[in-house]
């Protein structure tokens, strides 16, 4: 993912890493409130020998020695020693609370004491150098007669701490919104990352190995108004339509298809609103347009268009009406609408027979084009029996919903039975996406109302 992907995601989940931030400064304030304060006391000792002359020297003069200094920091914190300035439990406590160091290319040895209280740090520290220099006097003397080979001198006595070394609030604020940005965004990009779903019409189009002839934008009234006809067709949704209608004009100029079936993968893709929304685009260009609703499941068109339904498509093909007394007209310019009629014991079956596709030639010779509002392709056949005698079939994608393998398995499902997949739609597409493909539409015909929100199909 490159610099402006990264940022393009930020800004898009803008909300939820701010909430991370809330979150994570809010409990570094908790912790740091509740943290007790830590003071801690040093002390510098510094370690010398005999020379040769019988004097004492800095121990760095004497090579053996000098290298030795960092075992003699390791006793700081042996049980022995802080024996000798602690009792009982507080003895391992202590002892986590010591801290040696040797200062690079010295003899010098320094020991830090930490402690909730400044002053019982300071002594603690001035003890233990005390009791330290009387152990060194003690295991450097080769007889209990004899000097010592090593001194240790106390350099610095430890004072009285004046500030605690933590909390320190500000550091804590600081790793606290350093966490927050990584975590928030490392989750932000594996979910990218695992995210399969349908964002962008080249995603679509590679997957679908198919042109994408429309993307359609949210509005925020479609469920209420799902049809485009609505302020005269002046809104940034009818213009998409429009597209697409251009798009399909063009993408059949040699096999133009007079019967084409439009579908989803999954239910909710807003294939019903795309069948009857291009219907109606067509049928304003002057062409014969026959919308026919081929969901006999669960039809959708009597409700968007607000016409009879009980009648239709099953009642031709079962021999109980004729096309003519079924097919409703609607609207201005003309559209011809097939219902489905009533809902039989075997849609799949009606589909398939061989009444259908009489029916479907006698349609084909009166229109100009044909178009079907097919179920979704996933869950039952209807659509893939449909595809199977029609020209072409349209696949509505849903933004955000759609998932890449279902488009894999609708396209493989079409593809066995040698259905033309003429083109896709990307739908539901938010129009201040920072993936929203191609140009705005509406040319400011769009009004405060409308903007981003689904609609149902």
């Amino acid at each position: 993912m490159d610099l402006l992907s990264l940022v393009r995601l930020a800004r898009k989940n803008w909300m939820l890493i701010f909430l991370s931030l809330i979150i994570s400064v809010g409990a570094a304030l908790v912790v740091t409130a509740n943290m007790p304060p830590k003071y801690v006391a040093t002390i510098t000792m510094l370690f010398s020998s005999y020379d040769k002359q019988g004097a004492f020297s800095p121990a760095y003069q004497v090579g053996t020695l000098s290298q030795g200094v960092q075992s003699y920091a390791t006793l700081l914190t042996s049980r022995r020693l802080v024996s000798e300035i602690a009792t009982g439990d507080e003895i391992p406590r202590l002892q986590a609370r010591i801290t040696a160091e040797v200062v690079p290319g010295t003899v010098l040895l320094r020991a830090m004491v930490s402690d909730a209280d400044p002053n019982r740090a300071a002594a603690l520290a001035n003890a233990l150098g005390a009791k330290f220099a009387k152990l060194i006097d003690q295991i450097e003397r080769p007889t209990p007669t004899s000097r010592p080979t090593v001194k240790v001198t106390v350099v610095d006595q430890a004072e009285v701490p004046q500030k605690p070394v933590s909390p320190v609030p500000l550091l804590n604020l600081l790793i606290a919104v350093l966490v927050a940005l990584v975590a928030s965004i490392s989750a932000l990009i594996l979910r990218e990352r695992l995210d399969t779903t349908i964002k962008t019409s080249d995603v679509l189009q590679r997957t679908s190995e198919s042109s994408t002839l429309g993307i359609i934008g949210y509005e925020r009234d479609a469920r209420r108004h799902p049809l485009i006809v609505r302020r005269d067709g002046r809104s940034s949704r009818a213009e998409a339509f429009r597209s697409l209608r251009t798009n399909l004009q063009f993408i059949g100029v040699d096999r133009q298809p007079k019967s084409l079936v439009i579908t989803s993968c999954l239910p909710n893709e807003g294939k019903s609103s795309t069948s009857s929304n291009l219907a109606i685009t067509l049928a304003q260009t002057g062409w014969r347009v026959l919308l026919v609703d081929g969901d006999l499941r669960r039809p959708r068109i009597p409700d968007y268009l607000g016409i009879e339904g009980g009648i239709g498509l099953t009642d031709v093909l079962i021999g109980r009406a004729r096309l003519a007394d079924v097919i409703q007209t609607w609207g201005e310019p003309s559209l011809h609408v097939l219902p489905s009629g009533q809902t039989p014991p075997n849609p799949s079956e009606l589909l398939g027979s061989q009444g259908m596709r009489q029916v479907l030639d006698e349609l084909t010779d009166a229109f100009d084009i044909v178009i079907f509002d097919a179920p979704p392709l996933l869950p039952v056949t209807d659509a893939a029996t449909l595809a199977a005698i029609c020209d072409g079939v349209m696949l509505v994608a849903r933004y955000g919903k759609t998932r890449q393998e279902h488009i894999l398995r609708a396209t493989e499902q079409l593809s066995s039975i040698n259905a033309r997949i003429v083109g896709t739609v990307l739908n539901f597409v938010p129009a201040k996406s920072s993936r929203y493909d191609g140009y705005g539409y509406g040319y400011g015909y769009e009004t405060k109302s409308e903007a981003k929100a689904p609609v149902t199909a």
